[in-house]
């Protein structure tokens, strides 16, 4: 087996035609190289076989899997993780673009800072012909030194994609991983902000592609959500929404729970949760924008250096 990378890329990906040779040519033209990128086709079934077979025939960083039936959204990320040899992780979606230098900034970022364990940059919007539709600063308090804090802000407020984030590995190890019931995608962000402090890169070098496949906008309801994270889910009877919004509370709690916090320090999270809890059941959102001063701001401003996007205009 060759040398472990330092980074290991995980991009899960199911029926990714449309935006998947964009996304590949994104990370692998990246000004950092020390890394691998691990593909897992959850059986898809248009062209996305022959599109991964191109490239890794193409670059050996790449290592492609096919699952053999679609076993979700939540186990095909969470076998990314099971593949990966880097002391440092990353999942990539089929469909987003990256910027250049994303990588390398944030893999500096936690060398530099031996504290932190994730990285991350600000977020472009952009629609599906990938033009640049929205630039927003990141605003969540996850740089604080303070984990009841950290947990704090991810419970309330709207912002940030850290689950795309660079991540140390052994703490993405320890911390709980993708599970199948409803926004466990917060969960697994609470759960690793509970670890250390998150470094954002200050400049946009993430681009999210909004578009009318994207999961959030394409599954309507709590019971399609789930459905397509694990199709076991889509049985009402065995699975009613009521269970799913209790193991979402359940996977705040185990994440507190497991967490190497001082007890004054669990108990503050608890409270945090249990103020969160007690505002969605009186009628009142449980997640609210970020207070801090930074907003949206103009795109015109945006320098952009995507690879692979040479010559076209964002």
């Amino acid at each position: 087996m060759s040398r472990a990378p330092k980074l290991s890329v995980g991009l899960p990906v199911y029926n990714g035609q449309a935006y998947l040779a964009e996304s590949i040519e994104a990370l692998l033209g990246q000004s950092y190289q020390d890394f691998e990128l691990i593909i897992s086709d959850n059986a898809s079934t248009d062209d996305t076989a022959d599109i991964c077979h191109r490239y890794e025939k193409d670059d050996p960083r790449i290592r492609y899997f096919r699952q053999e039936h679609n076993i979700g959204g939540a186990p095909n990320h969470n076998f990314l993780v099971a593949q990966a040899r880097g002391e440092l992780f990353k999942w990539a979606s089929h469909d987003d673009l990256y910027g250049r230098d994303l990588l390398k900034l944030c893999v500096d970022a936690l060398e530099d800072f031996p504290q932190v364990i994730l990285a991350h940059s600000w977020t472009a919007l952009i629609d599906a012909s990938g033009a640049i539709t929205k630039a927003v600063r990141y605003g969540l308090a996850t740089s604080s030194p303070s984990a009841p804090e950290r947990f704090r802000s991810v419970l309330y407020e709207v912002g940030g994609d850290d689950d795309g984030g660079v991540i140390r590995m052994d703490v993405l190890r320890r911390a709980p991983l993708l599970a199948s019931y409803y926004r466990s995608d917060r969960t697994l962000v609470a759960g690793i902000a509970l670890y250390g402090p998150f470094y954002q890169v200050p400049d946009w070098l993430y681009f999210r592609r909004d578009h009318e496949e994207r999961a959030e906008r394409a599954f309507k309801t709590v019971q399609s959500w789930c459905a397509n994270l694990d199709p076991r889910r889509a049985d009402a009877l065995r699975n009613p929404t009521l269970r799913l919004y209790a193991e979402y509370i359940w996977g705040y709690i185990s994440a507190i729970h497991g967490a190497p916090l001082s007890p004054d320090d669990k108990r503050k999270c608890y409270g945090h949760l249990a103020r969160w809890m007690t505002a969605r059941m009186n009628g009142r959102p449980g997640r609210r924008k970020s207070a801090q001063p930074s907003a949206d701001v103009s795109i015109s401003s945006l320098t952009v250096d995507i690879p692979g996007q040479e010559g076209k205009s964002l």
